[in-house]
């Protein structure tokens, strides 16, 4: 049994992390534990607050009493608020914390594009465009090539948790370019799971999801493979990929 944590925000779509457990291997456990998510918004010092050291610190004993293997902090705009190097920080904070490999959202989101060798994305972001920018100037530091950055305007985590799959197939379409090897769609609050492969037939290419990549990253800092197509190309690989060639992604 491979047991790997997340600490999610607030309840707005954690029940995407059970139905990818049902699709996923059946020795694969995701364990969720719900942090303070604060207000509802996606201003800058709000997104900072949530995801602060001590705020991150207190969620990590439940996970290790669950026998987790790795964690990861699954909020988008809590981790890309602090930039690049500010989010690879707090990363190695909590995993201080918690004894455990750790990482978010944000570092998961370059690691799958590394993972699918990837050279262009475009990002079809749920937020403002202010919160929006914030998670493409971290692509771009880390290294990813954004060509395209489209936003879909919803002011809190509700508001996009209640959007259809109608809404997001509009959502990445109006992002999607052509030269985009894949589309990217954060926002752990916006329910994905079952839909992925939908979005991905829509525009013949990959599309990563928050929740989507969260639990691909948890489950790479545990060294457990898993085979899912149901979840979109990130898990349609039996082994992963080469990693493109010149800078790597983490900095390594």
């Amino acid at each position: 049994m491979t047991t790997v944590g997340f600490l999610y925000p607030g309840h707005f779509a954690d029940d995407d992390f059970p139905r990818m457990e049902v699709i996923l291997d059946t020795t694969i456990r995701l364990v969720v534990n719900r942090t303070e998510p604060g207000e509802d918004d996606h201003r800058t010092g709000t997104l900072r607050q949530r995801g602060a050291p001590e705020r991150l610190a207190a969620g990590v004993e439940e996970l290790r009493r669950a026998g987790a293997e790795s964690v990861v902090w699954a909020s988008t705009g809590g981790s890309c608020v602090y930039g690049w190097e500010g989010a690879r920080e707090q990363s190695t904070t909590l995993a201080r914390a918690a004894g455990l490999p750790a990482s978010s959202t944000s570092l998961a989101f370059v690691h799958a594009v590394q993972g699918l060798g990837v050279a262009r994305v475009a990002v079809a972001a749920p937020w403002s465009e202010e919160t929006a920018g914030l998670f493409t100037g971290l692509l771009s530091s880390a290294g990813v090539d954004v060509v395209a950055t489209h936003s879909g305007g919803a002011a809190t985590a509700a508001e996009a948790a209640a959007w259809s799959v109608d809404r997001l197939k509009e959502l990445v379409v109006a992002a999607d370019r052509p030269e985009a090897g894949a589309v990217l769609l954060p926002g752990n609050a916006v329910h994905t799971a079952a839909h992925i492969r939908d979005l991905e037939e829509l525009l013949s290419k990959p599309v990563l999801t928050a929740n989507q990549v969260a639990v691909f990253e948890a489950l790479r800092l545990a060294r457990r493979r898993a085979w899912a197509p149901q979840l979109g190309a990130l898990f349609a690989a039996r082994e992963a990929p080469p990693a493109p060639a010149g800078r790597t992604i983490d900095g390594e």
